[in-house]
């Protein structure tokens, strides 16, 4: 299966909240729209990864994606190896994405940073034609490398290089990340509180899409960084 667009999460959960507007808008647009989680957050405070996988099973079906997979690293201890490495190259020759979306280039939590480097250095390896893979049923993979990587933001507040308005697909972004309701504030739980879990933190993911609307004079938007210069070949897609 090709994919337009392919978003690399460290947690089940990271892709909603960094991307889940233009996952949605993108999907509204017609395009082809996976999602990759590299460890299944098992060593989150709160929940389970059981619970966690149904979670991102129902993030999954109001997002409307094509596919959504796990490659079931270590929360906390995956490395930036080779043997990593391929793994996440055999996904990207089996989707063959445009586009690659992945963690922020550096934050809070170790491990977006490190699924960021990782996915990043990937995409390029996945170009090479002299690394060899196969596919889940044994077949030799062709090289691909995405035409662009964009990088999303979380935790820390990292100014963007690039902001897609999400104008009419906040709600949307917004009952993705609630789906994960053993992450995020629910009066009602007994579980330990985590700063991602408290009021502030939820409504954070709100305001945050708000204010980037507000910058570029829409409802909302989402923020990308991106490693490689974003080119156009008519100014006016800069307008619009």
């Amino acid at each position: 299966m090709k994919l337009d667009i392919l978003a690399f999460g460290a947690h089940p959960d990271d892709v909603e909240l960094g991307c889940g507007g233009t996952i949605a808008l993108s999907v509204s647009q017609g395009k082809s729209v996976g999602i990759i989680d590299l460890t299944q957050g098992e060593l989150g405070t709160r929940g389970s990864a059981a619970l966690r996988k149904e979670e991102a099973e129902t993030a999954k079906a109001i997002l409307k994606v094509s596919v959504r997979e796990n490659l079931f690293f270590r929360d906390g201890f995956f490395i930036n190896d080779e043997v990593h490495q391929r793994k996440v190259i055999q996904k990207i020759r089996a989707f063959q994405p445009d586009i690659v979306i992945c963690n922020a280039v550096h934050d809070r939590h170790i491990d977006h940073a490190k699924g960021n480097k990782l996915v990043n250095d990937t995409c390029f390896l996945s170009g090479l034609t002299k690394i060899k893979t196969q596919s889940e049923s044994g077949e030799n993979q062709e090289a691909w490398r995405p035409k662009l990587v964009l990088e999303y933001i979380q935790w820390n507040e990292i100014t963007p290089d690039i902001v897609l308005d999400i104008s009419g697909f906040l709600k949307t972004k917004l009952n993705a990340v609630k789906a994960y309701s053993s992450q995020f504030h629910s009066p009602n739980t007994k579980e330990k509180n985590t700063p991602i879990s408290s009021l502030n933190f939820l409504e954070s993911v709100s305001y945050r899409a708000k204010n980037l609307g507000r910058l570029i004079g829409t409802e909302a938007g989402e923020g990308f960084t991106s490693r490689q210069p974003l080119s156009i070949n008519n100014l006016n897609s800069l307008i619009r």
